[in-house]
């Protein structure tokens, strides 16, 4: 599914949500399966200095390259169709027993349905 024309709503540390004039509304945000102490995770929190006024995302769910691009090592680049791309650092500690599996996420908040499930595990910086 192809959503376009989304703009950014909301910004938190965990998460973005992005909506349109049609009243679709994603929430973007990254997922691990936690199995003991480690923690691995996308910080959104930084990222409202670096959005401007218009930017516009389109979120295609069978082309996900097309919505942002990864960076290992450091985490993603969410790709405005109008702008310069944002950076989305990602983080993990874990002593090496656990699993530093991390997935971007994109929910379709109409229906509380997970529309896409990305795994983006080498873009962190894992301490």
């Amino acid at each position: 599914m192809k959503y376009e024309n989304l703009r950014i709503a909301e910004i938190d540390d965990e998460y973005m949500v992005l909506e349109n004039d049609n009243k679709e509304k994603l929430r973007i945000s990254s997922y691990h399966c936690q199995s003991c102490c480690e923690e691995h995770y996308l910080d959104f929190s930084g990222i409202e200095e670096l959005v401007e006024d218009g930017m516009l995302f389109c979120v295609d769910t069978e082309n996900p390259e097309s919505f942002f691009c990864r960076v290992e090592d450091f985490g993603i680049r969410l790709l405005p169709t109008n702008s310069h791309p944002v950076s989305v650092p990602g983080y993990g500690s874990n002593n090496g027993y656990y699993s530093s599996d991390l997935y971007l996420t994109v929910e379709d908040l109409r229906f509380h349905k997970e529309v896409l499930r990305v795994d983006v595990s080498e873009c962190q910086d894992i301490n």
